[in-house]
């Protein structure tokens, strides 16, 4: 289970079940007239779900995972040399099937081991009736925390996806998973919104929020309509205490199905990418260019030879629509981009220096999570960058910010895996100061000062006492972090 802390129908009734025989789903039948729905408490709210339960349950998975992991080292206390120690971890979580073969859905963290996000050893599934299966992982897409697994097995119970977008807030659902080992556990509540954007970024940051009780171990399971039908997958809580509050969030079914098919067919999922930092403008900035609260992105950086870039996109440009749909809180930019079709060309609405213009881009594809990883570097590496810096601007430095910087060069540039022609300052030491209380780390490139760019330590010190005669008592430091796009920090300089 994911936990973001914060500072934190069917018949139940007697007729119209999405039954689970001999493999195959039945179509449900005709719902009830109101009149004839004896079982319906007062308000409408169903007298009970087991009727539905009986015949869901049995497509439901639990599913445990073994991983070898290094966890010390242990002193040989007859040599005095240290030795590795190895032990085997075991997880859990909640699975369903979705095919009378044995394919099985699930989270992808569910699956994956430990901080590097490797696949686990070993996977193993119990169903319902007590059977035990190795299964096999098919694929992984851990930007949507999407795993497929399929286990050696015919005639099974199965359940199907739908989607979401019908449903409405207020609507009964079910959950059924192995929250904290308690397996085949079932909860019920309502959706408590659809479409909620959480800030976790990109393009699945939409979920249905619901007040059905999820737990660590429900992740991967199911979240049922009262039509029997999956509409979610159980994914992650916002809790202050990791433990259910009433707050959970699953996977929208129509989202996952896609990535669902490509990893069946073991095609990677491909998603948009534009290449650009963004964040959304504030309500000064839109009163300031005349534009509505709460619409459009803004551009603060661009990462060179990127979809954006070739397109013609700038930072502080305004990002307003994308192929007429507004950019909002509800549909970002990221969002929307993430869910084109590389390849495609995608029409930008922006506002440049206040002017409406419109930028054709050929929309890219996004890199795979592991080549994004490969390209970063390793802030907590010892090495030192070689480079020289005036003493007395060092001196200046360290003590207004509390950082140690150089020039920027080829040889820097090619060690961090950026461009060779990308010009700033690589913070070879970054202290206590207040340059990383604002979040910035040792091997970030500072591009600019107060929107100047900066290329040498003198004129980053000349930044500083310029503002300090102004009577400011912050700067704004452009950061570039291994080759990403621009992002900005204001920096007190007291």
């Amino acid at each position: 289970m994911r936990y973001a802390y914060a500072a934190t129908t069917a018949l139940l009734l007697t007729g119209s079940a999405l039954a689970l025989v001999n493999g195959s789903p039945v179509t449900a039948q005709t719902a009830l007239p109101v009149s004839a729905q004896a079982n319906l408490a007062p308000a409408g709210a169903p007298a009970s779900f087991a009727d539905l339960v009986v015949q869901l349950q049995p497509a439901v998975v639990n599913i445990s995972t073994k991983q070898k992991v290094q966890v010390a080292t242990s002193l040989n206390p007859f040599t005095g040399e240290r030795r590795p120690v190895t032990q085997e971890q075991a997880s859990g979580g909640s699975g369903f099937l979705i095919s009378s073969d044995g394919y099985i859905v699930t989270n992808n963290h569910v699956v994956a081991g430990g901080p590097t996000g490797d696949a686990v050893d070993r996977v193993t599934v119990t169903l319902f009736d007590g059977k035990e299966y190795t299964a096999e992982i098919v694929g992984r897409d851990p930007q949507s925390d999407i795993a497929l697994l399929k286990i050696k097995a015919t005639d099974l119970p199965f359940v199907a996806m739908a989607d979401s977008t019908k449903s409405r807030v207020g609507d009964w659902v079910i959950a059924i998973g192995n929250p904290l080992g308690l397996s085949s556990s079932v909860t019920a509540g309502i959706i408590s919104a659809l479409q909620r954007n959480i800030g976790a970024g990109g393009a699945y940051d939409r979920f249905i929020q619901t007040d059905t009780a999820i737990n660590p171990g429900n992740s991967g399971g199911p979240l049922f309509n009262l039509k029997g039908e999956v509409i979610g997958i159980n994914n992650r809580l916002i809790s202050p205490i990791g433990a259910n509050i009433g707050v959970g969030f699953a996977i929208p079914a129509e989202e996952a199905k896609p990535v669902i098919e490509s990893l069946k067919k073991g095609v990677r999922p491909e998603r948009g990418y534009l290449g650009v930092g963004i964040r959304p403008v504030n309500e000064k900035l839109a009163d300031s260019l005349g534009i509505e609260k709460n619409r459009g992105e803004e551009v603060t950086g661009v990462v060179p030879g990127q979809a954006g870039d070739k397109g013609g996109l700038k930072e502080f440009d305004i990002v307003l629509k994308i192929d007429g749909q507004d950019v909002s809180p509800e549909r970002t930019l990221s969002y929307i981009i993430a869910n084109t079709k590389p390849g495609s060309r995608a029409t930008l609405e922006i506002l440049r220096e206040g002017k409406p213009q419109k930028l054709n881009v050929i929309v890219g594809t996004r890199p795979t999570e592991e080549q994004i990883a490969k390209s970063n570097f390793n802030p907590d590496e010892q090495k030192e960058f070689d480079g020289e810096t005036n003493e007395a601007s060092a001196k200046y430095l360290r003590d207004a910010l509390g950082i140690s910087v150089i020039p920027l060069d080829e040889a820097i540039a090619r060690r961090l895996g950026i461009p060779a022609d990308t010009r700033g300052l690589v913070i070879d030491i970054a202290g206590s100061g207040t340059v990383a209380q604002a979040g910035i780390q040792r091997a970030d490139i500072i591009v600019s000062v107060n929107y100047k760019s900066v290329t040498t330590p003198e004129e980053l010190v000349t930044a500083i006492k310029s503002a300090r005669a102004a009577g400011r008592s912050n700067i704004l430091l452009g950061v570039r972090r291994r080759g990403g796009p621009t992002q900005f920090a204001a920096v007190g300089i007291d």
